[in-house]
């Protein structure tokens, strides 16, 4: 019985899978690409001050982020937006005078929404006592957007290929199988002079230049071939 059994389910079986037709497939890539420029930046600044009391030193830099953190609310950026990234203390000695001096350190990131105000913004930042910049960074506030319309023409360029494909081949295109996406999200590389300029020429002029970003989306897809 048991032996009759295992030869219905293995018939069965057979029968299913012999019933199954391998469905002829193409596979493509489409890529959609949106530029913008940016409306958003977020920029890295350090207070750093070295010197050979520690309690001295740190109350120095205690000081100095305090008023670059009270010209910052001044500037009507919102407390979210405003974020100590670390603080730091460090003892290191010194071969040549053969003694020990101390570092401090904190470092604050800030996202300007209104770029407008960056001039001004970076020059009361030296004014208030930072004295390095690490870099910035640009952005857009409309990114979920950006990357919807990125994919929308990546599809269209993935079906425009697969149509190409097929109609070579004198057949249709089907229904999508599969798909999968790589999202690239590309800000431009500013322009920008350094603090020590910025600190010396006290002018108006322009410090950088955003360009254009890119949002860039790849997506892979595979369609029925009819």
């Amino acid at each position: 019985m048991r032996n009759l059994v295992t030869i219905i389910t293995l018939f069965i079986t057979c029968s299913l899978m012999a019933q199954e037709v391998i469905k002829p497939t193409v596979e493509v890539s489409g890529e959609g690409i949106v530029r913008v420029v940016p409306d958003e930046v977020t920029i890295s600044l350090r207070v750093e001050n070295t010197g050979n009391n520690a309690k001295e030193l740190k109350q120095q830099n205690d000081r100095i982020v305090n008023d670059v953190l009270s010209f910052i609310r001044s500037q009507k950026i919102e407390d979210k937006n405003v974020k100590t990234e670390y603080i730091r203390l460090s003892k290191n000695y010194d071969y040549n005078t053969k003694k020990y001096n101390y570092a401090a350190n904190q470092s604050i990131s800030l996202k300007l929404t209104d770029l407008d105000k960056y001039e001004t913004l970076m020059n009361g930042l030296m004014e208030s006592g930072i004295n390095r910049i690490d870099g910035i960074s640009f952005s857009s506030s409309q990114r979920s957007a950006l990357e919807s319309e990125a994919r929308k023409k990546a599809v269209a360029d993935a079906l425009m290929k697969a149509k190409e494909y097929a109609g070579v081949l004198n057949q249709g295109v089907g229904k999508a199988i599969s798909i999968r996406e790589n999202v690239n999200y590309s800000p431009p590389t500013p322009l920008y002079r350094s603090a020590m300029q910025m600190d010396s020429s006290g002018g108006g002029e322009q410090t950088m230049a955003p360009g254009e970003m890119e949002v860039r989306v790849v997506i892979y897809i595979s369609f029925e071939l009819l």
